[in-house]
């Protein structure tokens, strides 16, 4: 599979199945196969190839539906095409393994940290040989996702197995068969029919595990007793014996902070027996009934802090119980009651049998006594909090006084939170509510704080003290809702999704008059993140709470059809978005609870939207019941499977707008279009994801945060951005290539931290593919200096050529390689802090402001070059020139310039000498006196320096490298009359300066001894012939001798002007640089090595595998 479709080793194949793709209306019978990153099909059919790849990050709509057209039919949607498969043998099974793939790679796109969390069950060390063990790991995954959902367990908790069974309900003295459920930590049951019965058993509240005697009546019965002497009666259970041994091992593991476990037996059928503790506050800790006394994680702050013990309703309400007369406090009388004989007939706490009894209780509203307590059950966030203890009191110890955006924004937000409500009109509210979203924000960075929060915080906090807050916040953020609280809120975007796509099924005829308006995703967008509270009196908002902590976001989307339909006449003859608002904002203001014992809270948005006729009260309870019985048909696993639907639509949605936001970022003057802007965008995408699911570098993986700036959130490293170089340069230099890539890498890493972004990835594209002459050899000189040449580089280079020693190397190198050794220490320094602290948002308006203000550079701003550099450049340059057309015209001009600039070198070397003896001791490469450099300039009159003196080369006995000469007195005369610097293969010279080439000769004198040259680094200084002129006189020996010998000569150097000036006197490299190369071709190139579309014949097919 690899090898056909030209995948890595690190791609793993989950499953392949045999199916039909309809090219056109002709179905191509072949594989299908599916792999962790990628979706492939392959048919060769009477002569006829089809080769198919498309990424699971690309996949935006992904269906099963029947047509005539397509019986029975898989339906994969991208960006640019729609592909159908059909005759599948298990078709279901098939979908189900493609929802599963599409969904892990959305959640890559939505959440690289946690993807790369979740690949470990993905990327076992040792490579499966079986290909369904690969899928078998991804349906273990779906049952752990789907038994934590359904009894609301925590994300680290994992199926062990589940078998069917039927459980004694004493309540109706019935056997109900269903299935139990084991893991590590609980024992639960779900009965068949979906409201029979719902158990949970905790493992830390078990006591004895018993195996009955076995009967026909009840045959292979298993007894589970609890500390809050509760036994539950499991009968018709195939393997109980190996059951029990699992459920002693997990009792086995339980943590020593519960009471000891230990085998016995008695009168052996007790498998295992767990004492009750003697300790009372260990009782006080596990007992459900109070769960505010299970504070022992708060008991710092609870001397201090009265909202550590109990919640701000009674703090602020103390008296009004006892004033309350009349019908509601009658009622709510009723309703503590029905609670009292539910809890005495179904049990109280974490192990209370839930039945269709509980949600109509729950439906009738939950006592205010009782409020805290149920939420924290039915949410599942108390198994969160007792087996956490102290947990929250130290992330608010941890986060008190320290600094950051989120708690920045919660300041902001703090007074705006239920400021009608009495318990936050003072500071004892505020700080309670503070604490939570503090510690909150420290516990999840990826989320932070997110407005919403802090209104369905301040709830949470009314009914329960800080910490049982807390971890109702983490249930409600982590579990309930999905994805609802992030910069982006995707899952809200995805309810609002399932919400649309619900009106269309549930109320045909409002649903396309809403989308005219254009009022569905105004309204249901506050709907759902706030639950309704932001938009509805407080006393009738939370009843709707108190169903979402029983029912999931079912009711949520319930209610909100109801609304609709309540008020679909009025909506129907609305004529604009905001008439439609109006009705109904009056309507939710007029919503109300009878029932209600609190004093009434002035709802502010009801004064903003009350209308001139009297409104027309509704009662909460009704509009309840109205929804269930209107909308009941609407089941869990029915929205979990909407919710992939509208996830793939959302995200990908959200993709393309921060591939529009990143677009729009990039300066005008950058040269490409929109179109290639975004083709670059997909590929530099590509790039990153890539190194998420194949592990080349995982750096730039882990430290990609959601909540950047789009413009920062994609970055790749060195590697990445090498293979990108590659297959994009217009500058192809054969072998040399990768070295140009690095040196391009470091030129655009300006803040050292070994990642770039695509607004820096485009400016280095931009600089060789578009701009004159000018800006092209800018880049190329840039290229060719600190920081993109490495010293380490370029020491390598000129040792490899025998081209300077230890003694007579530039005292520049140790101040560059110094420079060097800091900046790799600023980068780990810089690495470290991005991974622990996240910027802030004053570090992004400082680096945008300092964009804004760079000024244009001018050729006059770029630092001199010195030998080893220029030595470096024209290696680069001769590399650039091998593939080219026009190869041997190149060769030629290129030497004739490189001769010319050498003999300029050596001019302003002696301009400098003459001016003082103290320049020889400076680097080339630092800022020269401009006099100086002025002086070395082509347009200089050259004949004004002829001079008698000649510089003779002086040749060893032992056969050291000779110098060549070289040129001729004129700078400015034609090619043909240069003579190119050369190097035989027995080190001696190859010509005289007196010695005249033909065309021919000099093309293969380029093509052999300049070329190999140049390129290997061996290009020595040169010297000059008889006739060259040189201001200053004689020259000392010594200099000489060091010349000949091969060595670098520290005062050389040279700038980007004389380098620009001698260029253009040769029309051929004009020519090459100015030649326009289109980048289109190159990224569908690059496409096809990423795989992002498919290919259909065997010479591109082949071309991709290579």
């Amino acid at each position: 599979m690899r090898k056909q479709f030209g995948m890595p080793e690190g791609e793993k194949l989950v499953n392949y199945y045999s199916c039909s793709y309809w090219k056109g209306r002709v179905p191509r019978q072949g594989w299908l196969y599916l792999t962790v990153n990628h979706m492939c099909f392959y048919s060769f059919l009477l002569g006829k190839e089809v080769s198919l790849v498309v990424q699971w990050v690309d996949v935006t709509r992904l269906e099963k539906n029947a047509t005539l057209l397509f019986p029975e039919s898989i339906r994969v949607d991208t960006r640019d095409q729609e592909l159908f498969f059909s005759m599948f043998l298990n078709i279901s099974e098939t979908f189900k393994l493609m929802e599963q793939l599409a969904n892990l790679a959305m959640r890559q796109l939505l959440d690289s940290e946690g993807f790369l969390e979740d690949k470990a069950l993905l990327r076992p060390i040792r490579p499966h040989r079986n290909i369904s063990a690969l899928k078998r790991d991804l349906d273990a995954r779906a049952k752990n996702e789907c038994y934590r959902a359904t009894f609301r367990l925590p994300r680290d908790e994992r199926l062990d197995g589940h078998t069917g069974c039927t459980l004694w309900t004493p309540f109706n003295k019935l056997h109900i068969p269903g299935q139990m459920f084991i893991s590590n930590n609980y024992i639960c049951f779900a009965s068949k029919e979906e409201d029979a019965c719902h158990l949970i058993i905790p493992l830390r509240e078990v006591t004895i595990v018993e195996k009955a005697d076995s009967s026909s009546v009840l045959p292979s019965p298993l007894s589970i007793s609890t500390k809050s002497k509760m036994t539950f009666l499991f009968a018709n259970l195939k393997d109980r014996d190996f059951l029990v041994q699992r459920i002693s091992d997990f009792l086995q593991k339980m943590p020593s902070k519960q009471p000891g476990s230990s085998i016995g037996e008695r009168k052996a059928s007790v498998v295992v027996t767990t004492p009750e503790s003697p300790s009372a506050a260990q009782d006080v800790l596990e007992q459900p009934a109070s769960p505010s006394s299970t504070l022992s994680g708060c008991r710092s702050i609870c001397t201090q802090v009265p909202t550590a013990s109990q919640g701000l309703l009674k703090l602020f309400q103390r008296n009004s119980s006892t004033e309350v007369l009349g019908a509601k406090g009658a009622k709510e009388k009723m309703k503590e009651e029905s609670w009292n004989i539910h809890f005495f007939e179904y049990g109280r706490g974490m192990c209370m049998y839930r039945t269709a009894r509980t949600r109509e209780l729950v439906l009738k509203g939950i006592p205010e006594g009782l409020r805290g307590e149920l939420w924290l059950l039915f949410s599942g966030a108390w198994n969160e909090m007792v087996t956490h203890p102290g947990y929250y009191a130290e992330l608010v110890e941890k986060s008190t006084g320290k600094y950051s955006l989120a708690t920045e924004e919660i300041e902001r937000d703090l007074h705006r939170s239920m400021p009608e409500h009495p318990a936050f009109q003072n500071e004892l509210g505020i700080a309670a509510l503070r604490r939570v979203l503090t510690a909150y924000a420290f516990r999840n960075p990826t989320i932070g704080y997110c407005q919403a929060m802090n209104i369905v915080t301040s709830v949470l906090l009314l009914y329960g003290s800080e910490e049982e807050a807390f971890w109702l916040l983490v249930a409600l953020c982590e579990r309930m809702l999905p994805d609802y609280y992030n910069t982006r809120v995707v899952g809200a975007l995805v309810d609002q999704g399932i919400f649309e796509e619900l009106t269309r099924d549930f109320l045909p005829q409002l649903s396309e008059k809403m989308q005219d308006l254009g009022v569905i995703s105004s309204i249901s967008l506050s709907w759902f993140l706030t639950l309704f509270l932001s938009v509805m009196p407080f006393e009738s908002a939370v009843i709707i709470v108190d169903c979402f902590f029983y029912e999931g976001i079912k009711v949520v989307l319930q209610v909100a059809l109801a609304i609709l339909d309540a008020n679909m006449e009025q909506l129907l003859v609305c004529s604009d978005e905001g008439e439609a608002m109006t009705v109904l904002g009056r309507y939710l203001d007029n919503v109300v609870n009878k029932q209600s014992v609190s004093p009434p809270i002035p709802h502010l948005h009801a004064l903003l939207t009350s209308g001139d006729d009297p409104p027309v009260e509704v009662d909460i309870f009704e509009l309840l019941k109205v929804s269930y019985e209107k909308f009941s048909s609407l089941r869990a696993n029915d929205i979990e499977q909407m919710r992939f639907k509208q996830r793939l639509k959302v995200i990908q949605s959200l993709e393309d707008t921060a591939k529009r936001s990143v677009v729009r970022a990039i300066p005008g003057d950058i040269g490409f279009s929109i179109e290639e802007l975004e083709d670059l965008y997909m590929v530099f995408k590509a790039k990153h994801l890539a190194s998420q699911y194949w592990g080349g570098s995982c750096t730039a993986a882990i430290r990609r945060d959601p909540s950047l700036p789009y413009l920062e959130q994609y970055r790749i490293d060195a590697s990445q951005f090498q293979e990108l170089f590659i297959s994009l340069t217009p500058w192809a230099c054969g072998s040399h290539t990768p070295v140009l890539a690095g040196r391009m890498f470091r030129l655009l890493d300006k803040n050292k931290d070994l990642l770039i972004n695509f607004k820096e990835f485009v400016t280095g594209m931009s600089g060789m593919y578009h701009g004159d002459l000018t800006e092209k050899l800018k880049v190329l000189y840039k290229l060719h200096l600190p920081p993109a040449l490495s010293p380490e580089e370029a020491e390598s280079a000129l040792e490899a050529a025998r081209y300077f020693t230890e003694d007579s190397s530039s005292e520049a190198l140790p101040q560059e390689e110094q420079e060097g050794a800091d900046n790799e220490d600023v980068r780990e320094k810089r690495g470290e802090e991005k991974g622990t602290s996240p910027q802030d948002y004053r570090h992004y308006l400082r680096m945008w402001a300092q964009e804004k203000e760079a000024q244009k550079e001018t050729i006059k701003d770029l630092p001199k070059m010195n030998q080893e550099q220029f030595i470096e450049l024209c290696k680069t340059l001769y590399n650039m020139f091998s593939e080219d057309p026009m190869e041997q015209d190149l060769y030629h001009a290129i030497a004739t310039v490189a001769s010319l600039l050498l003999r300029i070198g050596e001019v302003g070397k002696k301009f400098s000498v003459r001016a003082g003896r103290k320049s020889r001791d400076i680097a080339c490469s630092g800022d020269h006196d401009r006099a100086t450099a002025a002086t070395v300039e082509v347009e200089s009159p050259v004949p004004e320096l002829h001079q008698d003196t000649a510089w003779e080369p002086q040749l060893s006995a032992a056969g050291d490298l000779q110098a060549k000469a070289s040129g001729d007195t004129h700078l400015g005369k034609a090619p043909q009359e240069s003579q190119v610097v050369g190097e035989g293969g027995s080190g001696e010279g190859q010509g005289s300066p007196s010695q005249l080439l033909s065309d021919d000769e000099t093309k293969d004198d380029m093509s052999m001894s300049s070329y190999s040259v140049v390129s290997t680094g061996s290009l020595q200084c040169e010297d000059l012939t008889d006739d060259t002129v040189l201001v200053g006189g004689e020259v000392s020996s010594h200099v000489a001798a060091a010349h000949c010998e091969g060595t670098v000569d520290a005062d050389w150097c040279i700038s980007f002007e004389q380098i620009l000036a001698s260029i253009l006197t040769e029309s051929v490299l004009v020519n090459f640089f100015e030649k326009r190369v289109d980048i289109g071709l190159k990224i569908k190139d690059q496409k096809k090595v990423e795989r992002q579309f498919s290919t259909s014949s065997d010479h591109e097919q082949s071309g991709v595998s290579g």
